[in-house]
């Protein structure tokens, strides 16, 4: 396995996911292993390492992928009166692929 659980994992089918949004190009999902009572996660389905190595040509990709990340907060923050959305670069991304985080409340862990 590489250091890209989305890709080996979520978008290939081999770690079940409950779906909370799908596009042709984006995924939203539940987390698999959350650290906040409402935690969902956000990827391209095409790999792309981090927020770091987006190209002009990934213009298209990230104004959809933005879309899917602003229904699923606007959810969240209706549903329980507020949301974060955060992504991680560097050493404090585990999986490198670009995801980003919605999340609500206090940390389960």
């Amino acid at each position: 396995m590489t250091e890209d659980f989305y890709c080996d994992e979520a978008l290939s089918g081999r770690t079940p996911i409950s779906k909370a949004l799908e596009t042709d190009n984006v995924l939203a999902f539940h987390h698999t292993r959350p650290f906040w009572p409402v935690h969902i996660v956000v990827v391209p389905k095409r790999h792309i390492s981090s927020l770091l190595t987006l190209e002009p040509g990934d213009n298209d990709l990230l104004i959809e992928l933005f879309d899917v990340i602003k229904k699923i907060a606007a959810q969240v923050a209706a549903e329980h009166g507020g949301a974060r959305v955060l992504t991680n670069l560097g050493k404090y991304q585990d999986s490198k692929h670009l995801h980003f985080h919605i999340n609500f409340g206090d940390p389960l862990r």
